[in-house]
């Protein structure tokens, strides 16, 4: 029998009133289950509200409708197997999580990565968090009750989507970082096809500012919504933009520096309204730093290999394949069987676009992992959303959660 109880303890627990003080004599609340929604809706959540009218007393995150026991997974998996496994957690930005699982098994490696694979890595991690941003703000307007904003930023994401294809052959799930580098040499023409869109790119923000930023009925919605001081987010482990909405300038890339960033110029944006406007803000400005890095990334390419030189980790070329024999052996031995990765434990950090992503990796001297544990961003900042609505309106909790922007996947694992 799993942790969670038997059938009949969590009848009970789902009837039972809400802890709470007792209510005052004549005193009537409700409680209200919302969500979850249809497994395919972007947030399999439920919350349990109780109300005193249209007041919310008090809030119950309940989790764990998406649960795949990927951090479990791992474990059968060999190191490189792996990869695959990250792009499902946060499924809005699978390339910060290959990211970050590589560069942690890379240290355990202690493998030097080419110049030529770090810089794409960069580039095309900041176009996934322009990708998971704008499936942020396009369902956040929708929830709020803006379509167009919903229907312009998925015209933009059709973009980036389309460029994953073309490194990777896939639009989602692309598994496009491997261990050592690349899965495949950039495509000819990529430069081109990036340069396209970053071009336009800019103006399309600002059609989005144009149409919300100073929208009376958008400002009513989120202005002064889903307030939390600092110290208790810090407490409850929010990080990302919620932080920097709250005036702390903290930023992984800008703090502990990885795969080159220390060689891009950018800002870190920050507001202190700490509200959902605020949010709102933070995002829309990393949007435009993102394109920035992104141009610096395409115009600043070094040359040289895309894929690290160690035959025993990164996969032979082809043509070599085809006339050395031990190419060939090396080859079969890291498809069938991988490679060793030594004893160890290791914590890499990266940032994500929804906040600190961590990767605690634990190498036995096997071929496949001891332990993979992973500190997501939407764990954290989920942990603020009873203190964000309570004592607000019912009408203001989907504004406020949706400011999170919170991925089920990367919360349940």
């Amino acid at each position: 029998m799993s942790d969670q109880g038997t059938p009949e303890q969590v009848a009970a627990w789902v009837d039972a009133p809400v802890e709470d003080a007792p209510a005052p004599s004549g005193a009537r609340y409700m409680v209200l289950n919302m969500g979850p929604q249809h497994p395919s809706t972007h947030g399999v959540l439920r919350l349990r509200l109780e109300l005193d009218g249209e007041t919310i007393r008090n809030c119950q995150p309940d989790i764990g409708y998406l649960h795949t026991g990927i951090e479990k997974e791992f474990e059968v998996k060999t190191y490189q197997q792996a990869v695959t496994l990250t792009d499902r957690v946060d499924y809005l930005a699978p390339l910060s999580m290959n990211l970050g699982y590589c560069l942690a098994v890379e240290k355990l490696l202690g493998l030097e990565i080419p110049p030529q694979a770090q810089w794409m890595r960069v580039m095309l991690t900041e176009l996934t968090r322009l990708n998971s941003h704008l499936v942020w703000l396009g369902t956040h307007a929708l929830d709020i009750g803006a379509m167009s904003v919903f229907l312009y930023c998925f015209r933009e994401r059709e973009d980036i989507l389309r460029l994953f294809e073309m490194f990777s052959g896939q639009r989602m799930m692309t598994s496009y970082f491997r261990i050592g580098g690349l899965a495949l040499e950039p495509p000819r023409g990529w430069d081109q096809r990036v340069k396209k869109f970053i071009d336009v790119f800019p103006e399309r923000v600002d059609e989005y500012e144009n149409l919300l930023t100073r929208n009376p009925i958008w400002l009513g919605r989120t202005r002064g919504i889903g307030v939390i001081s600092l110290e208790d987010m810090l407490d409850l482990g929010v990080t990302g933009p919620m932080l920097r909405a709250a005036g702390l300038k903290t930023d992984a890339r800008k703090d502990e520096p990885y795969s080159s960033y220390e060689k891009f110029d950018f800002e870190v944006p920050t507001r202190t309204e700490n509200d959902v406007f605020a949010r709102y803000q933070v995002r829309i400005e990393e949007m435009r730093q993102s394109t920035r890095i992104v141009r610096q990334a395409m115009e600043g390419m070094p040359p040289g290999p895309w894929k690290a030189a160690d035959q025993h980790v990164v996969l032979p070329d082809r043509e070599k394949m085809k006339t050395q024999m031990e190419a060939l052996i090396y080859h079969f031995k890291i498809v069938t069987e991988g490679f060793r990765v030594p004893a160890g434990e290791v914590y890499q950090v990266i940032e994500s676009p929804r906040g600190e992503l961590g990767f605690f990796v634990v190498g036995d001297g096997t071929t496949k992992p001891y332990r993979v544990h992973m500190r997501t961003p939407s764990f954290g900042n989920l942990q603020a959303t009873a203190r964000m609505v309570e004592g607000t309106l019912i009408a203001d909790v989907i504004a406020a959660i949706g400011s999170m922007d919170f991925v089920l996947g990367d919360t349940d694992r």
